[in-house]
């Protein structure tokens, strides 16, 4: 299934006004490496590299000490790998105006060159400006210094700007100094994702509100619901929301680290990746094929918080993110492969993700900005596969094998990623779901978090053959009650589409039956009309002659 760029290749060919163009627009596009397969339009390793602040929050967790915790929660504060820049005092101030992205170069403690640019703008007499250090377009090396929040063992120091030295900003220098270890930081965070929602995805945006965003800020009552549930648990503490609260001083450090975790990936990220297809849009101008970089841009970096960066440039390596999620689970859901029915291998849900991806970037360059619509709308209603299926699976751990804590917590979380979806279709389903798997919940049903989920599919447009069912290895079968479901509505609509055709066809045999019929009894009228004149020997034609004009016997009537 995966066509989309040889469309966009033979659609590019094809074209008469501006081929060229656009051929060699594709050609850039090709250049950068790829992201699990996906061929992204401009620079983005930067952005990818948000999975390593996820998988070094996930590597502190897993100690479960105190120290590591606060460690772990320094990283989700002020991140480390993602949008580095050093926080510098010159030793004189800024002589003229210095404006966003203007290029500053210094050098490392080796002395070697490090370029820069400014983060934002600065007035002339400016004295501590900020300067976000240079990205590459090779992900390995994409940047080469890394602190922020990064615990003393984790860094890199190696690309950052030595301690004191000269920047040449507009061909000016400037002395400066500074202290790598504590001055070079992170201007993009997984806690930044929710903290900035209400600007980015419900006031300040020109699509705002966003139809996702809102269902969760509607059901949590919170514009910072994930920030909220990830420090709540980092606290041990209770949540204040309108719905889905959590008392997270009921679970030790195996609990809390699944909420954490699971929260940071699948409550921050989640929504942002959304956040990022939605600007994409707002930033499409219809109809424009030369004029759309930014939105593409933008569409970028939603695949890159989707998959990451350890994903590598196949998809088949693992990663710490949402590209991850969806391939772990479809080996408990048996929906691997390209058809959905293996056991191991990329998801199903990864490949048709991927089509999306692909296809969505070629409507955003070429100006297709309704269709760009669509295909988002089919983006985002698919991310949530992965999390329903979570959910039904810790449901059914902890009601039918003995999960403790650690699976309930798992359960809690995944409910939480979906249960403001769930909500919008349906309050009674979300209500059944969260009071079988909320923290504290004093027991669980696993039939009737399935059947909850499995009501409102046709209102989340997804189907049961999407979700697939929990599979057990052991027995080479599914786990009773866990069974795929059925789409029984898919089915009569299916059954009801081929009554129409039959009907049509059998209306259509009628009608050329009684036409034909028609034909013929005048046909074989005007026949028996013709034989009774000619038995009389009456001439009906003219005889036909030869070359020199005389008659030619009918041999007929001979």
């Amino acid at each position: 299934m995966k066509l989309p760029l040889i469309v966009i290749a033979s659609t590019i060919v094809a074209s008469n006004a501006g081929a060229a163009s656009r051929w060699a627009n594709l050609r850039r596009q090709l250049s950068y490496e790829k992201i699990a397969g996906y061929a992204p339009g401009s620079q983005v390793t930067d952005h990818c590299a948000i999975d390593l602040d996820q998988a070094a929050i996930e590597a502190e967790l897993a100690k479960k000490t105190p120290e590591a915790f606060q460690t772990a929660l320094r990283i989700y504060q002020e991140g480390g790998y993602s949008k580095s820049y050093a926080q510098i005092t010159l030793i004189s101030p800024l002589t003229t105006f210095v404006g966003t992205g203007t290029t500053i170069i210094g050098r490392n403690a080796d002395g070697n060159e490090v370029a820069g640019k400014a983060y934002e703008d600065y007035q002339s007499g400016t004295s501590v400006i900020k300067v976000q250090y240079a990205t590459t377009d090779i992900q390995a090396t994409y940047v080469e210094c890394q602190v922020g929040g990064l615990p003393e063992g984790s860094r890199n120091l190696v690309g950052c700007f030595d301690e004191s030295g000269v920047l040449t900003i507009n061909d000016k220098e400037y002395s400066y100094s500074y202290m790598p270890e504590t001055d070079n930081l992170n201007g993009r965070t997984i806690a930044g994702f929710s903290t900035g929602a209400q600007s980015k995805m419900r006031v300040g945006c020109t699509g705002c509100p966003y139809t996702d965003f809102t269902y969760f800020y509607n059901y949590y009552g919170s514009d910072t619901y994930a920030h909220d549930w990830v420090t709540a648990a980092f606290n041990g503490e209770k949540t204040n929301f309108k719905n889905g609260n959590a008392d997270f001083s009921q679970y030790g450090m195996d609990g809390n680290e699944q909420i954490i975790k699971k929260g940071t990936a699948y409550l921050n990220i989640f929504m942002y990746v959304i956040r990022e297809f939605e600007d994409a849009l707002d930033d499409c101008e219809r109809g424009c094929i030369n004029c759309n970089d930014d939105p593409v841009h933008a569409w970028d970096e939603g695949v890159c918080f989707y998959t990451g960066s350890a994903e590598g440039q196949d998809g088949l390596a693992d990663g710490s993110l949402l590209h991850q999620l969806a391939d772990k689970r479809c080996i408990d859901y048996k929906t691997c492969g390209v058809d959905g029915t293996d056991l191991e291998g990329m998801s199903m849900l990864n490949y048709e993700l991927f089509d999306l991806f692909a296809l969505g970037n070629h409507q955003l360059q070429t100006g297709n900005c309704p269709a760009a619509r669509k295909t988002t709308t089919e983006v985002t209603k698919k991310m949530y596969i992965p999390m329903i299926q979570g959910a039904m699976r810790y449901a059914h751990k902890v009601d039918k094998l003995q999960g403790g804590e650690k699976e309930k917590a798992e359960g809690a979380a995944f409910a939480a990623a979906v249960l403001p979806r769930v909500h919008a279709a349906s309050p009674e389903a979300a209500t059944t779901i969260y009071n079988n798997l909320r923290v504290g919940a004093p027991s669980t049903d696993f039939k009737a978090v399935k059947n909850a989920f499995e009501s409102v599919y046709p209102q989340l447009g997804l189907t049961c053959s999407e979700m697939g069912g929990l599979w057990n290895e052991a027995e080479k079968t599914y786990y009773a009650g866990m069974e795929p479901c059925r789409d029984t509505s898919t089915a009569t609509d299916s059954v009801r589409e081929v009554e129409t055709v039959v009907e049509k066809d059998n209306t259509l045999g009628i009608a050329l039956g009684c036409t034909f019929g028609a034909l013929f009894a005048i046909a074989l009228a005007f026949i028996l009309y013709i034989r009774s004149r000619e038995k009389k020997g009456e001439m009906i034609f003219e005889s036909w002659k030869n070359a020199e004009g005389d008659p030619v016997k009918d041999v007929n009537q001979s």
